[in-house]
């Protein structure tokens, strides 16, 4: 009868030992499971720790932490990528503007010779090509500036209609060879911003390009007092599609035309880091793009 009582002692104390034991365990899996939870969503270079002999379980916090290592690696990497790829297009761009110059020069200098058809026409040719090429590289340049440079550092108080102004005035020779006049509706009062004025002169810019490369003849600009700038112009070529895809990277409406499509999104990018908006919209044959800037409270 002894036997029998002492086997059972003894299992019972077995599943005791083995019931704490599974307790130890799934509290620590339960430490590593919060833990983990926090390391994914926090910044955090601590580790996973546990308090435990349990061997099998210490070779999963192992695992873990090389794993979170591993991951919050592959973030730094990603994270950085995004500025180094800038930093390369910006780099690039620069150093082609240097030969493109030097081509330019060297146009120039053939153009006092004297030359054939045939050598006229190819210098023509390739007078277009680099002129293509200086563009693309001005306005990926620009582009990677406008990513980069996302600091506050450079604004100031400025008056919009005084900069609206130059800019028109930087165009009057091309408004001259297009036959466009311009219609400009502009407030009596200042209408005062703090923003950065050469970045709102770059998509004052880009705009009034992108009116005078597709208008159809006509142009209208309006300011208001409460910050809100309006181009118009008749575009009866484009449709609705091309409208919602105005603003997206590298796309042009009309191929034929000579632009990257860089512009608009350009302006969009910079229009979003003075925190105002630009949306396009299309009516009655005319292309609408509004801005809307804050103003000084």
């Amino acid at each position: 009868m002894f036997l029998p009582w002492f086997l059972c002692i003894v299992l019972l104390g077995i599943i005791i030992i083995l019931l704490i034991k599974i307790i130890f365990v799934n509290r620590n899996i339960d430490k590593i499971c919060t833990e983990l939870a926090e390391h994914l969503s926090d910044e955090t270079n601590t580790l996973i720790l546990v308090s435990t002999g349990d061997r099998h379980i210490k070779h999963l916090a192992n695992e873990l932490n090389k794993q979170l290592q591993l991951l919050k690696q592959e973030r730094h990497n990603y994270l950085n990528g995004g500025q180094k790829l800038k930093e390369a297009v910006t780099n690039i761009s620069h150093d082609l503007r240097t030969p493109l110059t030097a081509i330019y020069g060297y146009l120039d200098l053939l153009e006092e010779e004297d030359k054939s058809l045939d050598v006229e026409r190819y210098i023509k040719i390739i007078s277009n090509r680099v002129e293509s090429l200086k563009q693309l590289t001005d306005e990926l340049f620009l582009y990677s500036l406008s990513i980069i440079s996302q600091n506050n550092d450079n604004k100031e108080d400025i008056i919009l209609n005084d900069i609206l102004e130059d800019s028109l005035a930087d165009f009057y020779m091309a408004f001259k060879e297009r036959g466009i006049i311009p219609k400009i509706n502009m407030p009596t009062e200042k209408v005062i911003c703090h923003l950065n004025p050469a970045a709102l002169s770059r998509v004052f810019t880009n705009l009034l390009s992108n009116a005078i490369k597709y208008s159809d003849g006509d142009l209208e600009i309006t300011l208001t007092d409460y910050g809100e700038i309006t181009f118009t112009n008749t575009a009866v070529n484009l449709n609705q599609i091309e409208i919602e895809r105005l603003f997206d990277r590298f796309y042009t409406v009309n191929t034929a035309k000579k632009s990257t499509g860089l512009g608009l999104e350009i302006s969009k990018t910079l229009i979003q880091q003075m925190n105002g908006e630009i949306s396009a919209e299309y009516k009655n044959k005319k292309l609408f793009i509004n801005i809307l800037l804050p103003l000084n409270q």
